[in-house]
């Protein structure tokens, strides 16, 4: 099984840092995203692994690489927990960039000659899964089960799915069969609350549904995976797993922040500092909401 990182988006919601730094490269807490996504992949047992990046991108091969030079200082400093921490995962990590920004859809057919006709794992990464097993490990496994291509989706009762795909499943449960996969439907639209998230098991039939999709996309707009899916899936070839694990969304601003907290506040070095910190922040917050009220009162009396 090969996997297949999807990286070349210009990442516009991160602007102006990601006109030079790569959104993959940005650090949660003291790891970069990229780092994540590669070891879920490495600990489901996948070795080799592709990215699909551009040439704005080139941060992202360096950091898979060897650092001769501060492995060369740490070792004569006897200094091994560092030299642990710079030492690349065990992995073959290949890059392909892609020329022409043309969606998810046109980056798909580009790796076709990598999984030389077998299934694999793609990972979108503006989503962070932590897990035991591993996300991808846990799409393998359901493809063994059903030679199907798998989505990976999450059931979300309280919230606006209309951001998201959504799947009409055959029938619910944690590996289902479905019909379809529908994009940001309308509210009120939605035929169920499974969203699909940035993980999936493809078989190599997507490569024949894309060209497919391709032949007959208008050339407007984003050419994305979703119509292969659907064909797919209309052959009864697709299905979805509700997996097991905490998925953390770093595709934008607010999202990022919010998973650098949560992933601080589950380390002992951070987590009391940090929640002092934060309760400093809520007590300014909470006075600077009752300034205005006393002002008020001091006006009328």
């Amino acid at each position: 099984m090969k996997g297949v990182i999807l990286a070349a988006g210009y990442a516009t919601r991160f602007l102006p840092a990601s006109k030079t730094i790569p959104k993959e490269m940005f650090p949660l807490l003291d790891t970069p995203v990229i780092d994540y996504i590669v070891r879920e992949m490495v600990d489901a047992g996948i070795t080799d692994i592709l990215l699909v990046s551009s040439r704005r991108k080139k941060a992202m091969e360096d950091y898979f690489d060897r650092e001769v030079e501060l492995a060369s200082k740490f070792a004569e400093s006897n200094d091994w927990s560092k030299l642990e921490r710079i030492t690349p995962v065990e992995a073959n990590i290949f890059t392909l960039r892609q020329q022409h920004m043309m969606g998810t859809g046109n980056a798909l057919m580009l790796v076709e000659p990598f999984v030389q006709g077998g299934p694999f794992v793609v990972a979108y990464p503006d989503d962070v899964v932590l897990g035991d097993p591993p996300l991808s490990k846990q799409l393998i496994e359901a493809y063994h089960k059903t030679g199907h291509t798998i989505l990976s989706v999450e059931e979300l009762l309280d919230e606006d799915v209309s951001r998201y795909g959504v799947i009409d499943p055959e029938e619910p449960g944690e590996l289902m069969q479905i019909r379809q996969m529908v994009e940001k439907p309308m509210r009120g639209t939605e035929p169920s609350r499974f969203v699909s998230y940035g993980r999936y098991l493809y078989t190599p039939e997507i490569f024949d549904a894309l060209r497919k999709s391709a032949h007959s996309h208008p050339h407007q707009g984003e050419f994305t995976q979703t119509e292969a899916i659907n064909s797919l899936a209309k052959l009864g070839k697709v299905s979805a797993l509700q997996f097991k694990g905490t998925r953390y969304d770093v595709g934008e601003p607010l999202g990022y922040v919010q998973t650098s907290v949560q992933l601080a506040l589950e380390r002992s070095d951070l987590r009391d500092p940090l929640l002092a910190f934060l309760e400093q922040l809520l007590k300014k917050e909470e006075n600077r909401k009752l300034k205005p009220k006393a002002k008020r009162r001091a006006k009328h009396s």
